[in-house]
Order: structure tokens, then sequence, then C-alpha cells
């Protein structure tokens, strides 16, 4: 089993216009920044992304809405006067955003890869984010209805993995690589270094391999900022 593949636009070649990918990265860390860039020169359009933030510039998430391949972005974090490609095209209404809080973000995305259909929580009542969402009382206290979120692929980086997809992460680089690994049909895991079956510490292995269908060693890497 080797789910090893020869480079990151080999590693994104089949994917569709109209896919749904979530991407990994907090910032700049744990951004898988070769995949996107791959994405980027293969040009599938009409692409619904969710990630926490959209981008910086033509930084990771920032090329796919410079090359005008985003239909719609669900997330939490579009930075003003950063992410001045999204900024630009949603405000001419050429992408949808579906805006929520971080936390939010981050347990819709674990209860999509746990098969929780939907769930509860007190954050956004009261906000224009509840408008239109079921609500409820319980104990006194309102909650809206929130849904797990799925993907088509998982766009992850990880620092060490293997060919069988075993991923260990460095420092803050988890961030929600780890939890979209488990919510995506194909999750393609980027990662600096590709190493032999059983050089992984077992105790150090975040994601295991029956989340990742595909590994690739990124090509370049800014070490002044990569994660």
């Amino acid at each position: 089993m080797n789910k090893g593949y020869p480079s990151s636009a080999a590693a994104v070649a089949d994917i569709p216009d109209g896919a749904s990918i979530m991407v990994g990265g907090f910032g700049l860390a744990g951004l898988p920044v070769n995949l996107l860039r791959a994405l980027a020169e293969q040009g599938a359009r009409g692409l619904t992304i969710i990630s926490n933030a959209a981008g910086r510039g033509d930084l990771g998430v920032g090329r796919l809405f410079k090359g005008r391949q985003v239909r719609r972005f669900i997330g939490c974090f579009p930075v003003p006067g950063h992410s001045q490609h999204f900024e630009e095209q949603f405000l001419r209404g050429e992408v949808e955003y579906e805006c929520m809080p971080q936390g939010t973000f981050s347990e819709r995305i674990r209860a999509g890869g746990a098969g929780i259909a939907a769930f509860y929580t007190p954050t956004g009542v009261g906000t224009i984010l509840a408008e239109g969402k079921e609500q409820r009382e319980f104990n006194g206290r309102s909650y809206v209805l929130e849904h797990g979120l799925t993907a088509d692929y998982a766009f992850i980086k990880g620092y060490r993995g293997d060919r069988w997809g075993n991923l260990a992460y460095r420092g803050t680089s988890r961030n929600f690589n780890v939890m979209m690994a488990t919510a995506a049909r194909v999750t393609i895991a980027e990662v600096e270094e590709v190493v032999e079956l059983g050089a992984l510490d077992p105790e150090a292995v975040v994601t295991p391999g029956i989340f990742v269908q595909r590994v690739v060693r990124g090509e370049v890497y800014d070490k002044t900022w990569v994660a």
C-alpha cells in the first residue's frame, strides 16, 4: 500500500470543477501552500472552499480567489485589506460567503467527521449569524442549530508522513488540519518529509493513515514562515 504521489500537481490533477475542498491552516501555520499552488495552476473552477481564512494576497487560498476559481467560501476570518481578491469578488456578488464564529467552524468540521449531522450551540444567538436558523431553549438558555461540515476533498499539511498516510505535526500546525482529515471523502496530505514505515514514533502520530488517501512531499518552502 503506497499512498504517495510524485508531485503536488499529480495529487490534485483529478479534482473536478464544482468540488468542495477543506483547507487547513491558521494564518501561515499548517497551510498546504504547495497543494493550493498546484490547484491554482490546474484550474478547477466553481469551487466551494472551507477554510478559516480567505488568504492574504496571492498566498494560500488567495491564489484561488485571484484566479476566480471559487464560487462559495465557508469560513470565519477574511482579513480586511489582506484578503483583497475575496473582498472584491464578494462585494461584487461573485462569491457566496457563509460566515461563522471560529469555534463553531471547528466544531462543525469535527461533527462532520464524527458523523454527527447537527448540534446546538449558544454561540451566535442574538446576532445576524443566527438569522434563519432553528433555535431551541435548554435550561433557560437559547441555542442555535448548526450542521456538521464535510467535503469532497481536504488539503492538509503535516510535518512528517509515511507512505501509509500516518502523519505527525509540528507545533501549532495541527490547528484545523487534524479534524479536516476526518471530514473529507479524499484527504490529501502535504508533508515536509516523507519517512520510511516505522520511522514515526507511534506516540507522535496524530492523524492515522486510515484518514489519508494521498501523501505528497511539498516542493517549495520558505523556512522563515512555514510551520
